[in-house]
C-alpha cells in the first residue's frame, strides 16, 4: 500500500473505533430511568452503570498504551476492540443491575486499550505538519460520537429496548476486526516493560475513593464504609505517585508533568470532564422525569451541546496549529462555565425547552473548544516515541474526572433533591449544576497557566524529534525546549 492509502485506512479504522467506544459514555445516559425501571435499579446502581465503564476505562488507559508499546499496537488494538464487543453482548444480555455493571466494566477494559492506541497509530500515519488538522477531525468524530450518544440511546429505547444499545456496537466491531487486521500496519514503542505496581495502586487508590463517594450519600460521610475506602483511596494514589518517581520504566513518567504547558492542560482535562459528565447524567434524565419527554425526545434536547463538536471541533484543531492551544481552551472553559450556569439559572419544572436553548448551545460551543488543542498540546508537549504514554496520561486524567463528576454531582444531587418530585429533582440539578460551572470555571484559570504559543512544538524541534535525532537531555526533556522559566 502507499503512504495515502496507509494513511486514509489509519484514519478510517481509526475513527470509527473511537467513535464507538466514545458513543458508549454517553449512550446510557438516556436509558438510564427505564433501566432504573426494568432491572430495579437504586441511584447507586445507576452512577456504577455509568461509572464502572469509566472507572475501568480510566484506570486501565496507561496500561493500554503500555501494552501496545511491547506486545505491538496492532495486536493490542485488535485484542481491546475484541473485548469491548465481547461485553457489549455481554451489557445487551444482562438479566440484572449486577450483571449490567460487570459486562459495563469489562466494555471498558477493551475501550482503556483502544482508544489510546487510535490516537498513537493515527499521530504516526500522519505528517506532523497535518497532526493538528488531523486530531481536529479525530476530535469531531469523538465530539459526534458524544453528540450522538443521548439521541442514539433514545432512539434506541423507544424504538426497540434498552439492549440494544449495546447490541449495535457488536455488528461494527465484529465488522472493523478483519479491516484492521488488514489495512494497520504494527509497530511498537521503545519501552517494553509493564509497570505493574503503578498499575495495582492506581487501580486500587482509583477505585477507593470512588467506591466512597458513590456510597457517600446513602451510608453517611463520616461512616467507615464511606471514609475509610476514600482514605485508603488516597494514601495508594500517594503511593502511586511515589513509585513512579523511582520506578525505571514508569507507566507514568512524573517527569511530564515538570512542563507547565503538560500540567496545566491535564488540570484543565481533569476540571473540564467533571463538570461536564456530571452535568449531562443529572440532565438527561431531568429532561425525562421532570419534563416528561421520552428517552428519544430527551436526547435530540441535549443536541445543541453535544452537537457542537461535530462542527466546532475541526476548526479548533486547524487554529491550534496557528494560535496555540491557550486562548481556545481559555475561551472554551468561560464559555461551558457560563452556559451550566446559565442553566442552573433558568431551570425549573416548567421551564420551556427554548429557554435554556442558547445555554446549551453556550456549553456545547465551550465543550468543542477543548478536543483537539488539549490532544494537539499534549502530544507536542513530548518527544514522538513518548506519544502514547502522553496520551495516555491525558486521557487518564479526563476519564478520571468524568468519574469524579458523576460521583460529587449526584452526592450533591441527593444531598439536596432527589426523585420524590419534579421540584425536588430541578433543586437537586441545580446545586449540581453550579458545582459543575465552579469546577469548569477553575480549568479555564487553569489553561492560563499555558504558555503563549510555546505548546506547538517549533519546526527545527519537530525536525529534530521525528526522525533526525533523539532530541532529548538527560531526563528526556526537549533539548530546543522553550525557556523553562515560562
Amino acid at each position: 500500500m502507499s503512504t495515502r492509502a496507509i494513511t486514509i485506512w489509519t484514519f478510517i479504522v481509526t475513527s470509527v473505533a473511537v467513535f464507538m467506544v466514545s458513543l458508549d459514555n454517553l449512550v446510557v445516559t438516556t436509558a438510564l430511568p427505564v433501566i432504573k425501571h426494568d432491572l430495579g435499579a437504586s441511584l447507586q446502581g445507576l452512577e456504577w452503570t455509568v461509572n464502572a465503564y469509566t472507572l475501568t476505562f480510566a484506570v486501565l488507559l496507561l496500561t493500554g498504551a503500555a501494552l501496545g508499546d511491547r506486545f505491538g499496537r496492532k495486536r493490542m488494538f485488535l485484542t481491546g476492540l475484541a473485548i469491548f464487543t465481547a461485553g457489549s453482548a455481554a451489557a445487551a444480555l444482562a438479566p440484572s443491575i449486577g450483571w449490567l455493571i460487570a459486562a459495563r466494566a469489562s466494555q471498558g477494559v477493551g475501550g482503556a486499550i483502544v482508544t489510546p492506541l487510535t490516537l498513537t497509530i493515527l499521530s504516526a500515519a500522519v505528517p506532523p505538519a497535518r497532526r493538528g488538522l488531523a486530531l481536529g477531525i479525530w476530535g469531531g468524530v469523538s465530539g459526534l460520537a458524544v453528540a450522538l450518544g443521548p439521541v442514539v440511546g433514545g432512539a434506541v429505547v423507544d424504538g426497540l429496548s434498552w439492549q440494544w444499545i449495546f447490541w449495535l456496537n457488536v455488528p461494527i466491531g465484529i465488522a472493523l476486526l478483519p479491516v484492521a487486521l488488514l489495512r494497520l500496519t504494527e509497530s511498537k514503542g521503545p519501552n517494553r516493560s509493564l509497570d505493574l505496581p503503578g498499575v495495582g495502586l492506581a487501580s486500587a487508590g482509583l477505585l477507593g475513593i470512588v467506591w466512597g463517594l458513590v456510597r457517600g450519600n446513602e451510608h453517611g460521610w463520616t461512616s467507615l464504609g464511606v471514609a475509610g475506602p476514600i482514605a485508603a483511596g488516597v494514601v495508594l494514589v500517594g503511593a502511586f505517585v511515589a513509585w513512579e518517581l523511582r520506578a525505571r520504566e514508569p507507566m507514568v513518567p512524573m517527569r511530564f508533568f515538570r512542563k507547565r504547558a503538560f500540567s496545566a492542560a491535564n488540570v484543565t482535562s481533569l476540571l473540564m470532564s467533571f463538570g461536564m459528565f456530571g452535568s449531562i447524567f443529572l440532565l438527561a434524565q431531568y429532561f425525562q422525569i421532570v419534563q416528561g419527554y421520552s428517552p428519544l425526545e430527551s436526547g435530540l434536547r441535549t443536541l445543541p451541546w453535544t452537537a457542537m463538536p461535530i462542527f466546532v471541533a475541526p476548526i479548533a484543531g486547524i487554529l491550534s496549529d496557528r494560535i496555540g492551544a491557550r486562548p481556545l481552551l481559555v475561551a472554551g472553559m468561560a464559555l461551558m462555565a457560563a452556559g451550566l450556569g446559565w442553566i442552573a439559572v433558568v431551570a425549573s419544572p416548567t421551564v420551556a425547552y427554548v429557554e435554556m436553548i442558547p445555554a446549551l448551545v453556550m456549553a456545547g460551543v465551550g465543550m468543542s473548544l477543548y478536543f483537539a488543542p488539549v490532544a494537539n498540546l499534549v502530544l507536542s508537549t513530548v518527544r514522538r516515541k513518548e506519544e502514547g504514554k502522553a496520551s495516555g496520561v491525558n486521557n487518564t486524567v479526563r476519564e478520571v474526572g468524568g468519574v469524579f463528576g458523576v460521583a460529587v454531582l449526584a452526592s450533591v444531587f441527593s444531598a439536596v433533591g432527589g426523585y420524590a418530585s419534579p421540584q425536588l429533582f430541578v433543586s437537586g440539578m441545580t446545586a449540581a449544576l453550579w458545582v459543575g460551572a465552579a469546577a469548569v470555571a477553575v480549568a479555564g484559570i487553569a489553561a492560563v497557566a499555558i504558555p503563549p504559543r510555546q505548546d506547538v512544538v517549533p519546526d527545527s524541534v519537530s525536525l529534530l524529534e521525528r526522525g533526525h535525532g533523539d532530541g532529548g537531555g538527560a531526563d528526556g526533556e526537549l533539548a530546543c525546549e522553550p525557556d523553562a522559566a515560562a
